[in-house]
């Protein structure tokens, strides 16, 4: 029996609610229709609108928060493998390591501390926030939902008192008469309870609305305050670093990275693909051409004979002739038959050369540079017997070059190169100079042996 009971309450209660729903239905299609009036609050409503503008306000902003906590959680993975490869490459000879590897330890906690922070300071509050919103969503809607029984239940008495009214309707009297006081009963009754869910919400609505404010500030300002920690703490780690690395620097400077030269371009098929000359890890010049501008007239020495009358008395075989005060040391050496001790003569050589220099006019070479311009060219030694046949100027080797190929200089800082020109200008690759190294010459006087090639950007022109 008590199971018949339970279900037949059960079964009364389902059939009370399909009544329900079917009377709102009824009721909001004449509502629709225009035939039934419908209960208005604009205040109301407006406190609904601010609602659900909040309500997306704040699902936006968790989502977003969301998205910046992902965010800081792959920065801490990057930078976390970032270390890691810091450390294996970090030699146990280096000096620092054991300060490299503390760095990495605090910063790997240091993003776990900002990211732990950020969870409990922001996030768990914008889910405390936002978990409010359900219940108040959930009551305006039954709010809604009494607000068309009381209209319904108000329609069905007004229906009843004016059917009371018709003449009509005398023959069923008594049958109004016991109608009308269960209608009033309903409509108080619904009256009631839409009353207080209405007084309730217009109380709780817009005091929710101006909690955002309040909420707003807070959340940043705990977001900016830790951001502003962490980079803070950061910094000083990522100071600490940049101090170790500098000690290593210091002690390894020499081996801190490679200049390297641009490539050279030997066969005549790829000239139209030589690079720059600037290359991209040696220091960058200004563009230089190494042979001198067309049309500009070589520094060729200019030969002037004097025909003097030979001395009274006659010249005594191999004597050498009183110098002229403009005239070069070199030049003297020249018409008094001196020449460069290039092997022993023999003494029947001897002796001819003495006779025809004490027969024939003395030869005076004078060398003068040519000028361009107003500038003087090839004048530091074109015509020079200390410097290599058709020097042009000096660079100086500013980084060390390790030579690639037979024909090139091996260069290191510091290196002084006397330039001269090529055989063939069309063997020069565009960026590289023909040289050959002070020291080498000065040693050798061999240009075949000593002379190559060097990459411009690798000197400096000197004086």
């Amino acid at each position: 029996m008590a199971e018949m009971g339970s279900k037949g309450v059960t079964a009364g209660k389902i059939a009370s609610n399909v009544q329900k729903k079917l009377t709102r239905a009824q009721e909001k299609v004449l509502q629709k229709l225009g035939k039934a009036d419908e209960t208005k609050d604009e205040q109301f409503e407006q406190c609904v609108q601010n609602f659900n503008k909040q309500l997306t306000e704040g699902t936006r902003l968790q989502k977003d928060l969301r998205t910046y906590l992902a965010s800081v959680k792959a920065m801490h993975e990057a930078s976390k493998k970032l270390n890691e490869c810091l450390q294996e490459v970090y030699e146990p000879d280096w000096p620092g390591r054991d300060e490299a590897n503390k760095i990495a330890e605090n910063n790997d906690l240091l993003w776990m501390d900002y990211h732990q922070k950020l969870v409990d300071q922001a996030l768990l509050t914008m889910d405390t926030y936002l978990g409010q919103f359900p219940d108040i969503k959930s009551r305006i809607a039954k709010r809604g939902r009494k607000l068309v029984d009381y209209d319904s239940a108000r329609h069905h008495y007004e229906s009843l008192q004016t059917a009371k009214k018709k003449d009509e309707a005398k023959i069923a009297k008594r049958g109004m008469t016991r109608a009308a006081p269960q209608a009033e009963e309903e409509l108080i009754k619904a009256q009631k309870v839409f009353e207080e869910m209405n007084v309730d919400l217009q109380e709780e609505l817009p005091s929710l609305w101006n909690s955002r404010v309040g909420f707003y500030v807070n959340t940043f300002q705990s977001i900016a305050g830790l951001e502003e920690n962490f980079h803070k703490e950061m910094s000083k780690l990522n100071q600490n670093l940049n101090d170790v690395l500098v000690g290593l620097e210091k002690q390894h400077g020499s081996n801190t990275f490679t200049v390297k030269a641009q490539p050279r371009k030997k066969s005549k098929l790829f000239s139209r693909l030589r690079r720059k000359k600037n290359s991209d890890n040696a220091p960058a010049k200004g563009n230089k051409s190494p042979s001198p501008p067309d049309g500009s007239p070589a520094a060729t020495p200019e030969i002037r004979v004097n025909h003097e009358p030979e001395p009274a008395g006659g010249a005594t075989p191999g004597a050498t002739l009183p110098k002229s005060p403009s005239q070069p040391a070199e030049a003297s050496e020249v018409a008094g038959g001196t020449q460069p001790a290039a092997g022993a003569q023999e003494p029947g050589e001897t002796a001819a050369s003495e006779a025809a220099s004490s027969s024939l006019p003395a030869v005076v070479v004078e060398t003068f540079p040519a000028t361009v311009n107003g500038t003087v060219e090839g004048g530091s030694g074109a015509g020079r017997l200390d410097l290599p046949p058709g020097f042009m100027f000096k660079v100086q080797a500013q980084h060390d070059y390790t030579a690639t190929d037979t024909d090139e200089l091996q260069l290191k800082a510091g290196d002084v190169v006397l330039v001269i020109p090529f055989q063939n200008p069309e063997e020069q690759d565009e960026g590289w100079l023909m040289g050959v190294k002070e020291s080498d010459w000065n040693q050798h006087k061999e240009l075949e042996k000593c002379r190559g090639v060097f990459p411009e950007n690798f000197t400096e022109r000197v004086p």
